[in-house]
């Protein structure tokens, strides 16, 4: 085990992290806006991501994870595995920071991701997600250069990273008057967000919202331990949150705060991508508007001042005008 290894092992993600992150993350990046949308009456509080230089919130962890790199480090470069979204976020991050990035991606990622990872300047390195692991890719790449891995979403560093959302929301509400989040309803993969959200605000509901057939952490929730995908083939729109299972230290966390935990379908995750372009008009990718989805479903019960994450806007276009077609 590399001593950054080591330290990713022992290190424990805080609220206290959280909050150091913030103050790293403001310097470079404006808030994103926490927009208010009308469901059944209901006020919810949509928190646009893709509104981010790239298209999602990943890259908040990526730029905690890589700026916390000493000066070997960076000079060995960087590992990410993902996607499309964390591969953008550690690319752009590296770019900024002056180090290499590497990121193992699915050979069936969209097109869109692919290229815009490449475009930043990071290597990528394609992997098949039925038959491969992208985790021992990975680690052939980290053993043959050292360069740090800056996973996902079982990085301690990335989860404090995406709590800053939740900073941001609670900061933006109680600007309004309207104190805290009492729920916040969380798109989830790997688990990486929702942890960090959970850690951000302590007070608030955590729920989370996965697309069917790739439920896992819901499973493990209710089975006490962690279970993996069933079907690494089920077909889903929803590449954003295709993880092979969670990673403990997201699994701890989600353990003791999530309230509640649901899966939503196509059917309904094409309904909330069309709601948010014709109210909020904005572009919300299949994995972004997954918790929208359930709200809008009936899945999940709002609470008070409930906040939705809006993870993600990078769809391939022609996906887009297909999946809102169906809507119509």
């Amino acid at each position: 085990m590399t001593g950054q290894e080591l330290a990713a092992a022992i290190k424990t993600p805080t609220h206290e992290g959280v909050q150091r992150a913030m103050t790293k993350i403001a310097d470079i990046l404006p808030k994103t806006p926490l927009l208010p949308l009308e469901v059944d009456g209901v006020t919810l509080w949509c928190k646009a991501e893709m509104l981010q230089p790239v298209g999602a919130f990943k890259i908040r962890g990526a730029w905690h994870r890589l700026s916390d790199l000493n000066e070997e480090e960076c000079a060995r470069g960087v590992v990410g595995v993902s996607s499309g979204n964390h591969a953008q976020g550690v690319a752009w991050a590296a770019k900024k920071l002056g180090i290499a990035a590497t990121i193992v991606m699915p050979s069936n990622a969209p097109r869109m991701k692919l290229e815009a990872t490449e475009a930043l300047g990071a290597q990528v390195v394609l992997y098949d997600r039925a038959t491969e692991s992208r985790e021992e890719v990975a680690a052939c790449l980290i053993a043959q250069s050292r360069a740090t891995l800056v996973h996902a979403f079982g990085d301690p560093w990335v989860i404090e990273g995406q709590g800053t959302a939740g900073i941001e929301i609670a900061e933006q509400l109680a600007a309004l008057g309207l104190g805290g989040p009492d729920m916040i309803v969380s798109c989830c993969g790997g688990g990486g967000l929702a942890s960090g959200l959970a850690l951000a605000c302590p007070d608030a509901d955590i729920a989370i919202v996965e697309p069917e057939g790739w439920d896992d952490i819901i499973r493990s929730l209710e089975a006490g331990e962690i279970l993996p995908v069933k079907d690494l083939t089920h077909p889903t729109y929803c590449d954003a949150l295709q993880t092979p299972q969670t990673y403990p230290v997201n699994f701890e966390i989600l353990r003791r705060r999530v309230s509640n935990g649901v899966s939503v379908t196509t059917d309904e995750v094409v309904t909330a991508m069309r709601v948010v372009f014709e109210k909020l008009h904005l572009v919300v990718e299949p994995g972004g508007a997954v918790a929208l989805a359930a709200v809008i479903a009936g899945k999940i019960q709002p609470k008070g001042n409930t906040a939705i994450t809006l993870s993600g806007g990078n769809v391939d276009l022609n996906v887009f005008m297909k999946l809102l077609s169906q809507a119509a």
